[in-house]
C-alpha cells in the first residue's frame, strides 16, 4: 500500500473497524451548515458521496442501496401515487420512484440543499435529471416538522437519511416519536422503507434499535438486508406498514413491474424480493433479542470518529 495517507479514504465502520478506499481525485470538498461533504474518485468505486466522513454512496454499488430501499415498498402497494421522500439528496431514490408509472407527486424534503446542489453538478449518473421531473416537489427544511405540519396522506414515505451522528442533520428522524408522526400521515395500505443502517452480525445495534423503534408505531414491520460491498457488508432496511407485508408471489412481483413499466432494474426482480427478506437464523436471533428503542429523549448516535 502507497504511505502517502492523502492518497486513502478511511471510511470507519465503526469503531474498531475501518475500510481504506485509493483516491484517485478529489473532485468537490466543503463544508455546508449541516455537515461535511466530499466527492472523492475511488480506485475500486468510482465517484462517491462523502458526507460527514462516511461514504453514502458509491458509482459501482449506489444501485443496490437505492432499488432496496425503493422498490420493495412501492411494488407491494397497489397502485402508489403519491410519495414523500426524506433525505436522499443524491437524487438515486427519486429516480428509483420514477420508474413507477402509477406515481403522481413526489415530495422530497432534505434540509440541506448545498449538498443537492453539489450532487446535481457532481452526480449526474445517480440523479439523471430526476430533480427536473414536474412531479416533483423539492423542499429544503426539517422532514420531522414538515410530516408534522402537511395535510396530506402518502402512500408511501422512503426515509433515506444519513446515520444518526450527534449533531448532525438526522437523528431526530429515527425515535419512536418520528415514527408516529410518520405513521400518522400514511394512507390506506400505506407503506415505509427505512434505511436502517449496518446489518452485519457484529455491528447490529442500529439495525435492532430502528427495528424495535418502528415496532411501537407500526403494526407491520419487516426487517431485510442485503450486501452492499463499498458499505463494507450487510445493510439493513425496514419495511413497516398499519396493515401491508411484503409477502407476494416471485410471479405477481414480476408482473407487477411488468404492468408499470419498471425496466432496466439491476437488482431488483421477484426473486430478490424473496432473498432480501429470507434473513439468516444468527440475524434474527440477534434481532429478536437486542430491544432497544430510540427516543427524543434517548436518541442513538453511531460512531463517527
Amino acid at each position: 500500500m502507497e504511505a502517502d495517507p492523502d492518497k486513502w479514504f478511511h471510511d470507519r465502520i465503526s469503531k474498531d473497524l475501518i475500510q481504506l478506499h485509493s483516491i484517485k481525485e478529489v473532485l468537490y470538498k466543503g463544508q455546508t451548515k449541516f455537515q461535511s461533504i466530499e466527492i472523492i474518485r475511488t480506485g475500486s468505486y468510482g465517484k462517491c458521496l462523502v458526507l460527514d466522513n462516511k461514504i453514502q454512496s458509491s458509482e459501482l454499488d449506489e444501485f443496490i442501496y437505492h432499488e432496496a430501499l425503493v422498490h420493495p415498498a412501492l411494488i407491494s402497494h397497489p397502485n402508489p401515487e403519491n410519495v414523500f421522500i426524506a433525505g436522499g439528496g443524491e437524487g438515486a431514490t427519486l429516480r428509483e420512484v420514477y420508474r413507477h408509472n402509477t406515481v403522481e407527486k413526489v415530495t422530497m424534503v432534505d434540509i440541506d440543499e448545498e449538498v443537492i446542489s453539489i450532487c446535481k453538478e457532481y452526480l449526474p449518473e445517480y440523479h439523471q435529471d430526476s430533480f427536473k421531473d414536474e412531479r416533483t416537489e423539492l423542499y429544503h427544511t426539517d422532514a420531522r416538522q414538515y410530516l408534522a405540519d402537511s395535510k396530506e396522506a402518502f402512500d408511501i414515505i422512503i426515509i433515506d437519511l444519513t446515520e444518526p451522528i450527534e449533531e448532525g442533520p438526522a437523528y431526530l428522524l429515527y425515535t419512536e416519536e418520528f415514527y408516529r408522526i410518520a405513521q400518522e400521515k400514511l394512507a390506506e395500505n400505506g407503506i415505509m422503507s427505512v434505511q436502517a443502517g449496518c446489518a452485519t452480525f457484529n455491528e447490529l445495534l442500529n439495525f435492532s434499535a430502528v427495528f424495535n423503534t418502528l415496532k411501537t408505531a407500526f403494526t407491520e414491520v419487516h426487517p431485510y438486508q442485503v450486501d452492499i460491498p463499498s458499505f463494507g457488508g450487510s445493510w439493513g432496511f425496514c419495511f413497516a406498514s398499519n396493515n401491508v407485508k411484503p409477502v407476494m408471489s416471485t410471479e405477481e412481483i414480476d408482473s407487477r413491474l411488468q404492468e408499470r413499466g419498471v425496466t432496466e432494474l439491476r437488482l431488483y426482480d421477484g426473486i430478490t424480493h424473496q432473498n432480501l427478506f429470507a434473513l439468516p437464523k444468527h440475524l434474527r436471533k440477534v434481532l429478536e433479542s437486542q430491544t432497544k428503542l430510540i427516543t427524543d429523549d434517548q436518541p442513538l448516535y453511531t460512531y463517527s470518529g
